[in-house]
C-alpha cells in the first residue's frame, strides 16, 4: 500500500519539528514535505531521504501557489498540516495577519483545486472560544468564538484563521480537519501561561481560581497524527491531560503565586514586559484568569480514538532524589 505523503507548514516550530520527527517514525507515511520561513540549512531531520526541508514565504500567495504546484505536486503530497502561526502575543500588523490568516486562506483555496492533496489538517486554539461567566465551563465544538472587535490581533487572527477553514467544511473537494488544541505547556509554542510561569512570583486574581486544561506536546502530536491518518472532517477538541486549578498550577510548577486586586494586574504585567521582555499579555488572559474554560474532548475520543494519556511532568511533583 502506498504510504502517504505529508506536507507541514511550520516544520521548525516546537510542534511542527515533534510532528515530523515522529511521522518520520511512521510506517504509513512515505515522504514529509517539511515547510518553514527559515533557511533551510538551520533545519535538520534523521532520514534525510524521506524529509524534503523547503523555505517558503507563507505570507505571500504566489509563494504558496509555487509551494503546491511544484514540490508538492512533484512529490504527489496527499495531506497538507497547516501549523504555521505567530507566537508573539505582542506581534501585530498586516504582515502578522497574512502569516496567520491569508496563508491558510491561501492553502485552502489552491489545495482544492490541487492534483493529489484530498485532506487537510488545519491546528486551531483553545483561546478562539468566548469564556465568561455565563457560559458552560465545559467547552463543545458548538461553543461561542470569541468575535468580539477590541480582542487583541493573537485572538482575533486565531478565530479568522478557524473560521476560514471551518466555512470550506462541506462545500470544498478537501477533507477538512480542524483541531482547536487546548494550551501546550511547553517552551517554543506561544503558550502564554508557559511563559507566566517563567517568574519565580505568579501574581493573580484575588477571589478567583479558575480551571485550566494543559496539553502536552506529545499528546498535541498523537492528536495530529491520528487527524492525518483518519477520514473524519469536522472540528475537534483536543483538551490535555492536565485540568487543575490555576492555584495548583502554579504550585505544582514551584512557583510562588500571590493574589492582588485584579485592577493591578495589567500594569504590573506590563511593568514585567518592559523589564524582561517576557510575551505574558494580561488583557489578553484576563477573562480566563476569572472564569473556567475546559474543552471537551468528547468528539475527538469517539470519532478520531484522541485520549490525552500524557500528562505534564511537573516540576514541583518530581520526586526527591536520594541522599
Amino acid at each position: 500500500m502506498k504510504g502517504a505523503h505529508i506536507l507541514v507548514t511550520g516544520a521548525a516550530s516546537t510542534l511542527g519539528e515533534a510532528l515530523i520527527r515522529s511521522l518520520l517514525a511512521d510506517s504509513r507515511v512515505q515522504h514529509v514535505l517539511a515547510v518553514t520561513g527559515r533557511p533551510v540549512e538551520e533545519v535538520c531531520f534523521d532520514e534525510p531521504d524521506r524529509v524534503t526541508v523547503i523555505q517558503v514565504d507563507l505570507r505571500r500567495s504566489r509563494r504558496v501557489h509555487d509551494m503546491l504546484f511544484g514540490p508538492a505536486r512533484d512529490l504527489g503530497v496527499d495531506v497538507v498540516v497547516h501549523l504555521a502561526m505567530h507566537h508573539g502575543a505582542f506581534r501585530e500588523g498586516s504582515g502578522v495577519h497574512a502569516y496567520n490568516v491569508e496563508a491558510t486562506r491561501s492553502i485552502i483555496a489552491l489545495s482544492e483545486r490541487h492534483p493529489t492533496i484530498r485532506r487537510l489538517v488545519v491546528r486551531s486554539d483553545a483561546a478562539v472560544y468566548q469564556v465568561q461567566r455565563d457560559l458552560p465551563v465545559l467547552i463543545s465544538e458548538d461553543h461561542p468564538l470569541n468575535m468580539g472587535g477590541s480582542a487583541p490581533q493573537w485572538v482575533r487572527d486565531r478565530v479568522e484563521a478557524d473560521v476560514t477553514a471551518c466555512t470550506r467544511m462541506g462545500l470544498s473537494p478537501l477533507q477538512i480537519v480542524v483541531l482547536r488544541m487546548a494550551e501546550i505547556l511547553a517552551p517554543g509554542t506561544g503558550s502564554q501561561l508557559f511563559d507566566y510561569l517563567e517568574s519565580i512570583v505568579c501574581l493573580r486574581p484575588a477571589g478567583y481560581d479558575p480551571m485550566v486544561n494543559l496539553l502536552t506536546l506529545d499528546d498535541a502530536v498523537v492528536a495530529l497524527q491520528k487527524a492525518i491518518h483518519s477520514d473524519a472532517v469536522g472540528v475537534f477538541n483536543v483538551p490535555g491531560a492536565d485540568t487543575l486549578p490555576l492555584s495548583a498550577c502554579i504550585r505544582k510548577w514551584g512557583r510562588i503565586g500571590v493574589p492582588i486586586p485584579g485592577a493591578w494586574m495589567t500594569p504590573l504585567y506590563r511593568v514585567r514586559r518592559r523589564v524582561t521582555g517576557h510575551d505574558f499579555r494580561y488583557g489578553m488572559n484576563r477573562r480566563r484568569f476569572h472564569y473556567s474554560g475546559v474543552l471537551d474532548g468528547t468528539r475527538a475520543r469517539e470519532v478520531l480514538g484522541y485520549v490525552p494519556s500524557h500528562p505534564v511532568d511537573w516540576p514541583a511533583d518530581a520526586p526527591a532524589e536520594d541522599e
